[in-house]
């Protein structure tokens, strides 16, 4: 997803003349080197500072700049909140957040480095659009319709590498979820690395006789209402997986969404309210339920407790 980003700022670049991309020393690991060294007149490092950054972000936009500017999602939004709340979403400003490194995935950095609560925090702040890709081609296309649009927006990305979900940019539209997989009897919706899992899942489910429905819902605020409606319709059942803490995150948008348009029982699959450790990321998957079996059981459990 990181490469993602940069292909996606280099094409950007080209397109928008006013845009500047700024970072927080991490443009190595984020992979913002790369436009910098093709527009170093509008690539700025500010040192590990995230609240200045966001601060230099804010007035960038103020003077008619398109912004991109990020580091690893457990400072931004972690340090920096109380500025991307007063000087980002308050004004409206025109500046897209990347937060990368999400989740448990970071792995062996352990649970100080692992932001298991960005989703909640940004999807709580009024104006501010949220987006977690589930693979480099979807991060591509959503970083670029992101950043062609205006206004703030947060977009979590994450350190592994992801399995290639999509095979075209054109598949994906900000604040449309989209159906990987047709099914009838419990709807499966998942976002970031937890797609790729949940297909799977779905899979191996088909030979227990269940017809999973599979939602990529890559865009959690504005939420695809619609979709989630239509999809509670069709199975009656839905399981939310996600890289996050259950309390505030996909779970929380589509339970929130459910008992307002047509209640259905929301199972919720993502980090129970516990800090993570350090480990590999498999081990930390499997020590905290994120797999495919984890969803096949709770799928099981849904469909038949029915």
């Amino acid at each position: 997803m990181r490469d993602a980003l940069a292909e996606a700022l280099l094409d950007l670049g080209a397109e928008l003349p006013n845009l500047v991309v700024i970072g927080a020393d991490t443009s190595g690991s984020l992979k913002t080197a790369v436009f910098a060294t093709k527009f170093p007149n509008r690539f700025f490092n500010v040192g590990i500072a995230e609240q200045n950054m966001i601060g230099i972000a804010a007035g960038f936009a103020l003077a008619g700049k398109k912004v991109v500017c990020g580091s690893y999602a457990v400072f931004v939004p972690g340090r920096a909140v109380d500025q991307i709340r007063n000087t980002i979403a308050y004004c409206n400003l025109d500046v897209k957040i990347i937060g990368s490194h999400g989740g448990i995935s970071v792995g062996p950095d352990g649970g100080s480095h692992q932001a298991i609560e960005d989703i909640a925090i940004m999807r709580s702040i009024p104006n501010m659009k949220v987006i977690v890709p589930a693979d480099a081609v979807s991060a591509r296309s959503l970083i670029k319709q992101a950043t062609r649009m205006n206004g703030p927006f947060y977009i979590r990305l994450v350190r592994p590498n992801s399995p290639i979900i999509y095979t075209k940019e054109e598949q994906l539209k900000f604040g449309q979820g989209n159906i990987l997989k047709d099914g009838s009897d419990v709807s499966i919706i998942a976002s970031g690395l937890m797609v790729d899992k949940a297909l799977k899942a779905a899979i191996e489910l088909e030979h227990l006789n269940i017809k999973a429905e599979v939602i990529d819902m890559h865009t959690i605020k504005p939420l695809d209402r619609d979709l989630i409606e239509r999809s509670a319709k069709r199975t009656g059942t839905l399981v939310t997986v996600e890289d996050h803490n259950i309390i505030g995150g996909l779970g929380s948008a589509v339970a929130e969404c459910v008992t307002e348009c047509y209640p259905v029982k929301v199972y919720k699959i993502g980090i129970t309210d516990v800090f993570g450790e350090s480990g590999e990321p498999a081990e930390l998957f499997e020590k905290y339920g994120l797999t495919e079996k984890s969803i096949i059981n709770i799928c099981l459990k849904a469909v038949t407790s029915r």
